[in-house]
């Protein structure tokens, strides 16, 4: 009786252990989303997640490097350009959101303004150090004005030897980035007005430091998680003005820093660059770990920067040159400036005969971004691109000398940034550890559920047979003994 009573407990106590690990295998993944939305909306309530949006506490680093011209002299005869690249010059950046602002509708603006400072220990070489490159003022200027009159071209070129300008310069790293003194600058400045994109000394990256990005209005999520992240105007625009289709003109995905989570392998990256004067979109390439933590690697499409004969959407980006070529003119001043992968990696092979000296690879030339796909939150980030610069000979220029037509590389520049320290130990052990002992919790509970079922039937059955064998052998030693005693019983006798 106390076994048949042990086996109903322990049936009911194994069932009840395997239902509760049956319902955590449906509720956990559930409540285990359910956290992640919570704690990802952009909500100063969450603590975390919101401090890492407001101060994005990964370290970022743009490396810089030059193609410094080995021939100019050569080049100004019509030879083919021969480069080396110099550096890396590496740049501690700094980002950090101000004037964050909440509006009814589920959206937050903000400025988010960059600050950068140079890592002499990272780097390979030093600020000072002397670089030779093609002068923008002179031929960005000088192809700019090629179908102006004679007498134009003339009276610029003119302007060019007033103020001793020439072809190619020879300065300073930190020159050329962050802006030289210039009495032609200053000349354009009080005469055209607006003609260059700084009022100050000219630089390569003079308007990006201590500068913002611009007005970004993004959804918090609050009201769907899908469109958290997600740009809902830029400096008040919605669209943009830049290009000539509609399609080109949108203003797509994030501002670049995260993405809605629950992302799979269909997934892509859109995100809008102000740099580029575009939106971008990135596409899945494999699965991977970094310290543990699962990923998806996004990557750049070889139809990103195609022209419109190859890739049909991107007409609106023309007027176009070989495929790999963004031409950012239309928000560059005019100037004849175009956008690349570095060492013209995924561009038109035609491209690198023009040019001596350039080699591209995937591993050190193509972008990526590593992210996690439950939370949308990138874990390694690596955005590469090139500056080149349309120069050609111009008639009634001689500074151009004559310049075979190219499209000369002048720097490329990294920016990457990855998880480390605290954050991804804490990244980890609330989104790879506790996950995962949950999903180790729902199996033991079945296991044990089920193994308790099973021992309490087991306990039952024994329980009978051995009922059973009791009640058998008495009855088999009262037939035995009526058995044996049979022959004593006499006949009667007739």
């Amino acid at each position: 009786m106390n076994k048949s009573k042990l086996a109903i407990g322990l049936f009911v106590a194994g069932t009840l252990t395997a239902v509760f690990g049956l319902v955590i295998v449906f509720v956990g993944p559930i409540i285990i989303d359910d956290q992640i939305v919570k704690n990802l909306v952009i909500d100063p309530k969450n603590e975390i997640s919101y401090t890492m949006w407001k101060d994005i506490p990964v370290p970022f680093f743009m490396s810089v490097y030059f193609f410094n011209i080995l021939n100019p002299t050569e080049v100004l005869a019509g030879e083919k350009p021969m480069v080396e690249q110099r550096g890396p010059y590496v740049y501690r950046k700094r980002l950090q959101k101000q004037n964050i602002t909440f509006h009814p509708n589920d959206t937050v603006s903000y400025l988010e303004y960059r600050s950068y400072f140079f890592e002499p220990s990272m780097s390979v070489g030093n600020e000072s150090d002397v670089v030779t490159i093609p002068n923008m003022l002179v031929l960005g200027a000088a192809v700019m004005m090629e179908n102006m009159p004679i007498a134009v071209r003339l009276l610029l070129s003119a302007t060019f030897k007033g103020f001793k300008e020439g072809p190619f310069l020879s300065k300073s790293v930190g020159e050329l980035m962050w802006g030289y003194d210039s009495k032609l600058v200053d000349f354009l400045n009080k005469w055209f007005p607006g003609m260059l994109p700084s009022t100050g000394k000219f630089g390569l990256f003079t308007e990006f430091n201590n500068s913002n990005t611009g007005l970004f209005t993004v959804h918090t999520g609050k009201d769907d998680i899908r469109l958290i992240h997600k740009v809902n105007s830029w400096n008040g625009l919605t669209k943009l003005i830049y290009w000539r289709t509609p399609q080109c003109n949108m203003i797509n995905g994030t501002a670049g820093q995260m993405w809605p989570p629950f992302m799979t392998k269909e997934s892509t990256l859109p995100f809008y660059s102000p740099d580029a004067c575009r939106s971008l979109e990135l596409v899945y390439q494999r699965e991977g770990t970094m310290k543990g933590i699962p990923l998806y690697r996004f990557v750049a499409p070889k139809t990103m920067f195609a022209n419109g004969s190859d890739y049909a959407p991107n007409e609106g980006f023309c007027p176009c040159r070989q495929s790999g070529l963004l031409n950012v003119s239309s928000c560059r001043a005019n100037a004849q400036v175009f956008i690349s992968q570095p060492h013209f990696y995924n561009a038109d092979p035609v491209l690198l005969d023009y040019v001596q000296g350039l080699q591209p690879t995937e591993d050190e030339h193509g972008l990526f971004i590593d992210i996690h796909p439950e939370t949308g939150v990138p874990l390694n980030v690596s955005i590469r691109l090139q500056l080149n610069l349309y120069m050609k000979k111009v008639s009634g220029i001689t500074e151009t000398g004559k310049i075979s037509e190219v499209v000369m590389p002048m720097i490329w520049f990294e920016e990457n940034g990855y998880m480390d320290g605290a954050i991804v130990k804490t990244f980890h052990t609330n989104l790879v550890l506790l996950p995962m002992v949950m999903v180790y919790m729902q199996y033991c509970f079945l296991g044990l559920g089920l193994a308790t079922v099973l021992g309490a039937v087991l306990l039952h059955y024994r329980g009978k047979i051995i009922k059973c064998e009791r009640t058998v052998i008495p009855d088999a030693s009262v037939s035995t003994s009526s058995s044996e005693q049979t022959p004593l019983i006499q006949d009667p006798v007739d």
